[in-house]
Formats: structure tokens, sequence, C-alpha cells
């Protein structure tokens, strides 16, 4: 699949649709809207927000950074639309940030997925993050799974 990504605001209008739709997808896996640890990323604390768009300029993956300290940074909200699974997709939106993190200093990236989420799981792993044990608002979470990869 041919796509673009591109840095844009946290509030910029294609994110925030693919936003919602994750997080309705994560409200349905969890079984209510009470699954994310932490303070929810926002405009104030995500240094880097990216969005995938197909060759129809459709909006079809996103993802985020929230700096941590000097050397390190979280992935947020990497969703890729449902119909464009399996299609690269996800791939490029990760390096894509990684390349932002290394361009911002960055030399760990760490992340947090649920344990309801299998293929996020999958995924993160076959990219080459390691498990590691649950950091900051995630310590004590049952649904949460860390990971986190040197750069």
């Amino acid at each position: 699949m041919a796509i673009t990504i591109t840095r844009t605001d946290w509030d910029d209008a294609a994110g925030a649709e693919l936003r919602r739709a994750q997080r309705a997808e994560l409200d349905s896996r969890y079984g209510s809207d009470d699954h994310e640890p932490g303070t929810p990323p926002s405009a104030d604390d995500i240094a880097v927000f990216l969005v995938a768009f197909d060759a129809d300029g459709s909006p079809v993956g996103c993802g985020a950074l929230r700096r941590l300290d000097d050397a390190t940074a979280e992935i947020k909200r990497m969703f890729v639309a449902p119909a464009s699974r399996g299609t690269g997709v996800s791939s490029a939106v990760l390096r894509a940030l990684e390349d932002e993190a290394r361009a911002m200093g960055v030399t760990e990236l760490r992340l947090e997925t649920g344990t309801e989420q299998p293929d996020a799981i999958r995924f993160y792993e076959r990219e080459g993050y390691s498990p590691i044990p649950n950091f900051g608002p995630y310590v004590g979470s049952a649904i949460s799974l860390c990971y986190a990869r040197t750069l």
C-alpha cells in the first residue's frame, strides 16, 4: 500500500478521527472505557504526532511520542484502521516514530499495550521490542504489558 506519513498537530482532524476509532476498539475489547492508566496524552505533552494517509488521502494510521526524560520517549496512540491492517502501515508508522525519536536524541522507546491486544503484542515483539517491567502509571496494572527497544 502506498502511504504518506505526515507530522501534524495533535488536534488535527484526521488524527482525532483515528484516535476516536482506536478508543472505540479498545472500549469494545476491554468492555469499558476504563483501560488507560495514567494521564491520557494531549497536545501539551505529545512531542510528535504522525498520521499516515493512503494514496486516496484517507487517514489510515497514526502514532505519537511522549517524552519521558532526555533519553527516553513513550509511543502513544499507535493505531491502524482495520481495513488497512496487514498492509505495512503499522511498520511504516513505527519506523517513522523511531526516526523522529532518534532526531530528538532519544535512545530508548517504551510503550504499553494491553492483555486483550494479542495482535499488538505480536507486532511489537516482531519489530524488536522486548518485554520490560511495567513502568510509570502502568505499575500495578493487571491489564498492561510494557515493552522497550534501544534505538
